[in-house]
């Protein structure tokens, strides 16, 4: 896959050596060229210096092949304007954008713009932490949705994913046991020390709760 990242920051550095390890063509781009030095001397991929935003150092970059574009500028306008340039004029497939302002990663997400926002998912991740939550949220999914991981308890050990299931609001989509990760039936039964991995409407998370309290 062709990736074009916007913004060489700690968080846009790391994305590129992630996708380059995994064996992505990744292309970087950033205003400043002393940030490309983050990227270290194992990156494999290109650089490009200049606006983000701009058409031409975007077709420079190669953005009329790329199969994804990543915004993640320290700006939440640059990140804006990027990511719709990309998706409304060069219609690159997946368009992500890293908007550290909530409402209006809300505003744009609503307007079909996948975006990211730290903000919100920190401030939940804390609350949760605080409250101390049986459930751990690896990964927000908008407003709506959250992916999160519980340690199956006891009286659950035996019983099967169709019991924690709840249409629509509560779904297991993934079990770790012994170490390997796997994709379970409605017929899995859960054994002693499994992580679950689940996705559950915001509005579920205290129903869930009370589900894994009371089993």
């Amino acid at each position: 896959m062709r990736v074009l990242i916007v913004g060489c920051g700690r968080l846009g550095a790391g994305l590129a050596q992630v996708l380059s390890l995994r064996g992505h063509v990744v292309t970087v781009v950033d205003i400043d060229p002393l940030a490309f030095e983050r990227l270290g001397p194992t990156f494999r991929g290109l650089t490009v210096t200049g606006v983000g935003f701009d058409r031409e150092v975007l077709v420079k970059a190669g953005i009329e092949k790329a199969d994804c574009l990543a915004a993640v500028t320290a700006s939440d306008d640059a990140n804006v304007v990027a990511a719709r340039l990309a998706s409304q004029v060069f219609h690159i497939p997946k368009v992500i954008a890293r908007l550290f302002d909530p409402r209006k990663a809300e505003i744009y997400k609503r307007l079909g713009l996948q975006t990211i926002s730290p903000v919100t998912w920190g401030i939940n991740h804390i609350a949760e932490l605080v409250c101390h939550s049986p459930l751990e949220t690896t990964l927000s999914l908008g407003s709506e949705v959250d992916l999160v991981q519980a340690d199956v308890p006891p009286l659950l050990v035996g019983r099967a994913v169709r019991d924690l299931t709840i249409l629509g609001e509560i779904h297991v989509v993934a079990v770790t046991r012994g170490g390997k990760t796997f994709l379970p039936t409605q017929g899995t039964v859960f054994q002693e020390g499994d992580a679950l991995h689940l996705a559950v409407l915001t509005t579920a998370a205290d129903r869930l709760k009370s589900l894994l309290a009371s089993q």
